[in-house]
């Protein structure tokens, strides 16, 4: 499907005409530069199927996130269950160690 464009490649020969170009010249870069536009033009499909993919990769970033954050939440709480069990176990070492040397002295 060809993009509707408003470039009038007749206007723009007439143009390279009175400059000094001759028509051959000017009608085959009109031509050539009506091909260009037409080539790098974004067209309203274009722009609308960036914006839905966009759409989509919004979404699948925000999915990814939260999957993400579901995960970090977890791998802090396992890892806060291990230092509180480590610590008990510190604390309920030193208590002993203490209590030794209470009976020692």
């Amino acid at each position: 499907m060809s993009p509707a464009i408003a470039f009038d490649t007749l206007v723009y020969a007439k143009k390279l005409k009175s400059v000094g170009f001759t028509e051959a010249q000017a009608e085959a870069l009109a031509e050539s530069q009506a091909q260009l536009i037409e080539s790098r033009l974004a067209t309203k499909q274009d722009i609308e199927l960036v914006r839905r993919d966009m759409k989509e990769l919004e979404t699948s970033l925000k999915r990814d996130m939260k999957a993400l954050d579901v995960s970090l939440k977890r791998d802090i709480k396992e890892i806060e269950m291990r230092l509180t069990i480590r610590m008990g176990i510190l604390i309920a070492a030193s208590i002993a160690i203490v209590a030794t040397l209470v009976k020692l002295l």
